[in-house]
């Protein structure tokens, strides 16, 4: 991480939940302001944990992949009232299905930004904590799956500069050797894979993991910060879902494009949207601010 996440800090509760209502929020309300808020503060938040590698990321594989979206609906979907032009195969080509093409590229883009976030705050000791009591072989499954694609990534720079000594690497030979030598790397990887897995729920069940009555040491303890951060994520969420249930996100794309009127209710709602998406943002520049200010002082 490029900066000490001051949001990591809290108990896993307090992110788990807000990560779970952020993401549940950015798939269900789906209005462009809405949408707009839920990626400028995942964006933001990517760029707070992970600097100048989240905006290469973002620059070489989401923004593309915003665009490929965007292209692609329109030719499939025709749905909408305007039509702009017919396409060769005589569908039509409408206004509707380009901005909803540009809407459902956004969603993705966004979960896959905070789900990026939720996996660098939500660490597999945070998820067994959680849940380790309730529902034990879920959640180590689940911890497991969490850790695996940076690990996996990890061990398999060290597989290729293993076989790049010996001449074995994709880079080598012909073709046909390179082929070959990556389906050997392969082989390794997933060998590794299955291995690390059995060792990892041998070495849980050795330890009593899951029996009844086990106890376990945990370092986090709910504390009064975490006791206001959950109450405002939770009342935040509560606000949130009561503006949907009044209409305050309503918008439609199809036959039309149309959305809820503007009113200081829906402002109000739209207002509490954007500060439950910036809060770990927020968390981070007040704390920021604190560090700087007593290092000011010294």
């Amino acid at each position: 991480m490029s900066h000490r996440d001051a949001f990591s800090g809290y108990h896993p509760l307090v992110g788990f939940l807000y990560f779970a209502l952020v993401m549940a929020f950015a798939a269900v309300f789906i209005s462009p302001v809405c949408l707009a808020s839920s990626l400028v503060c995942a964006l933001a938040y990517s760029i707070y944990l992970n600097g100048a590698r989240a905006i290469r990321f973002n620059l070489l594989y989401m923004l593309p992949m915003l665009i490929f979206a965007a292209l692609i609906n329109p030719a499939f979907n025709h749905e909408g009232a305007t039509i702009l032009t017919y396409l060769p195969s005589g569908n039509p080509l409408t206004l509707e299905s380009i901005i909803y093409g540009i809407v459902a590229a956004a969603i993705l883009v966004t979960m896959i930004t905070w789900f990026s976030c939720f996996s660098a705050v939500m660490t597999s000791d945070k998820f067994v904590y959680l849940f380790g009591r309730v529902i034990p072989a879920l959640s180590l499954v689940l911890s497991m799956s969490l850790r695996f694609a940076p690990r996996f990534k990890a061990q398999l720079k060290i597989i290729s500069n293993a076989q790049k000594c010996v001449g074995r690497d994709v880079s080598n030979g012909s073709l046909l050797k390179k082929a070959r030598h990556g389906v050997r790397i392969l082989s390794i990887m997933v060998t590794w894979a299955l291995e690390n897995a059995i060792e990892t729920a041998d070495s849980m069940k050795s330890r009593g993991y899951g029996l009844p009555g086990r106890t376990a040491f945990s370092i986090y303890r709910f504390d009064r910060r975490d006791a206001l951060a959950l109450a405002f994520v939770v009342l935040a969420g509560a606000a949130v879902i009561a503006g949907g249930s009044m209409g305050a996100y309503y918008f439609r794309y199809f036959p039309t494009v149309r959305g809820a009127a503007f009113s200081p209710v829906s402002l109000s709602m739209q207002l509490v949207y954007f500060a439950l998406g910036a809060l770990p943002v927020f968390l981070n520049v007040k704390e920021d601010r604190k560090w700087k200010a007593i290092a000011s002082k010294t």
